[in-house]
């Protein structure tokens, strides 16, 4: 692997780890300014909607200009969303603008491996970017977890404080989205240090009715194939119930561990622990919460290993 390939692997991490921290943001967010509770769900559909319309049209945009920059551009609009919801826009509308970045971005993320490396390394290079991605999202999860906890974001908003200046970040989502957005720069400028790479095929035609039809018509014959069939059935069901599950534990954390108004867990939490035996519950505090639900998590991989040995 070239050093270009841990580049790409680099801005996709942390422009991803960017994309689920600020998810957790927007929902504390939507909960300081009394939203209804229906527009929690909405925000990963705000998100998701650009992946379905934009589907015709972000492959010929990536292909119309060098992955890197095109990458770096969908990287600033991303940058852009999360600015805009700090300055005030409705947390929905910033973050579906955040998600028009993300769809334009992934067909330049993983076309840019073909053209950087030989065809024998493209299944362990896809490897190494899916294994990432999955990384970040979950390390996005603990850190906007931490980040919008009131233990936490109140001494952070002191160390926030300039003398003599007002940053107008008062609260922990805008410290949240603070913090976001200083991601987004950082995978910003790993993407300016992607070895440009001249354009390896251009689209047909840039005309958007038929980009249209171009893309209707290979979307049929992968479903007219059998091995398209299982792909596109299996990868529409794991990313659907993957979204649909982070609410549902959301919500089901919320409950199960008293979660507080902002969403954030009390002093202390439901875990397998020994400690703190209260009312029948097992209990710990909730600095072990963090490390026992890591735990956890690896011993569900390490459980699934020795499985498939079997």
């Amino acid at each position: 692997m070239n050093r270009g390939f841990y580049t790409i692997l680099a801005a996709q991490f942390f422009s991803a780890i960017a994309d689920n921290v600020l998810l957790f943001a927007a929902i504390a967010l939507l909960k300081q300014v009394n939203a209804p509770s229906w527009h929690t769900p909405l925000l990963q559909e705000s998100f998701i909607i650009s992946y379905i319309l934009l589907a015709p049209f972000v492959g010929a945009f990536a292909d119309s200009l060098p992955k890197g920059r095109v990458m770096f551009l969908s990287n600033s609009v991303k940058l852009a969303g999360c600015l805009a919801m700090l300055f005030g826009l409705n947390p929905l509308i910033a973050y579906g603008l955040v998600g028009f970045g993300a769809a334009a971005y992934s067909p330049a993320k993983y076309g840019i491996l073909t053209e950087f490396l030989p065809r024998e390394k493209l299944v362990m290079a896809n490897s190494w970017m899916e294994g990432l991605t999955v990384g970040a999202i979950i390390l996005g999860a603990v850190v906007g977890g931490l980040l919008i906890s009131p233990n936490i974001a109140d001494v952070m908003l002191k160390w926030w404080d300039v003398p003599f200046i007002d940053t107008g970040i008062d609260t922990a989502p805008e410290l949240a989205i603070s913090v976001v957005a200083g991601l987004y720069i950082l995978a910003s400028l790993f993407n300016l240090y992607i070895p440009r790479l001249p354009i390896d095929h251009t689209p047909i035609s840039n005309d958007p009715i038929f980009l249209i039809k171009e893309f209707t018509h290979c979307f049929k014959l992968l479903w007219k194939d059998p091995l398209g069939q299982v792909s596109l059935a299996v990868t529409t069901l794991f990313w659907g119930t993957g979204a649909t599950l982070r609410l549902i534990v959301l919500s089901w954390a919320g409950v199960a561990c008293s979660a507080n108004d902002h969403g954030t867990l009390p002093r202390y939490c439901c875990t397998p622990s020994s400690r703190h035996r209260r009312n029948g519950w097992i209990l710990c505090r909730t600095n072990e919460c963090a490390a026992t639900a890591s735990w956890s998590l690896i011993d569900g991989f390490r459980q699934l290993h020795r499985r498939a040995k079997f």
